[in-house]
């Protein structure tokens, strides 16, 4: 097999150097997806609980500076009653974004670029994505509970 003997020329490794930048830069920013699994057991996670419930999460390592993260909501209605709920975003346990789901049976989407800067020390980042009922039914509903918040992410991108 041929070896190869790398160039000792500092102008030639420089001019293949500025060959490769210009290349990367043709081709622009990569984009890598954040995979995020329900803890659930339906494709739109809804809950119910007057607390907190991990509905999504995923685990990365954080490699890049931010995290492009789209959420799609929904309120229930039983009865007639509407629901309304918070949600909150967490990065090993700390609240990093966080917002409401309106009292109607309407979908809301959410989006944000969020700063992975202060935990590129790690080598893992827990993801987590809750929600919980803040108004709304008490009885009947999608498990008995009462209205239920639906919520699932539409992407999660490292940026």
């Amino acid at each position: 097999m041929a070896q190869r003997v790398p160039s000792t020329d500092l102008l030639a490794r420089l001019a293949a150097l500025e060959e490769q930048v210009a290349t990367l830069r043709r081709t622009g920013w990569e984009r890598d997806e954040l995979p995020l699994y329900p803890t659930a057991y339906t494709a739109m996670a809804f809950s119910d609980a007057t607390v907190f419930d991990t509905l999504w999460e995923g685990v990365l390592s954080p490699r890049t500076a931010s995290l492009s993260l789209g959420l799609t909501l929904v309120g229930d209605q039983v009865a007639g009653v509407n629901t309304g709920g918070a949600w909150q975003v967490l990065f090993n346990g700390s609240v990093v974004w966080s917002g409401t789901a309106l009292p109607s049976f309407t979908v809301q989407y959410a989006s944000a670029v969020l700063d992975l800067l202060p935990y590129r020390g790690q080598s893992q980042l827990l993801v987590e994505i809750q929600t919980r009922r803040t108004s709304g039914a008490t009885t009947g509903g999608r498990n008995g509970n009462g209205g239920s918040i639906g919520l699932s992410p539409r992407f999660a991108r490292l940026l």
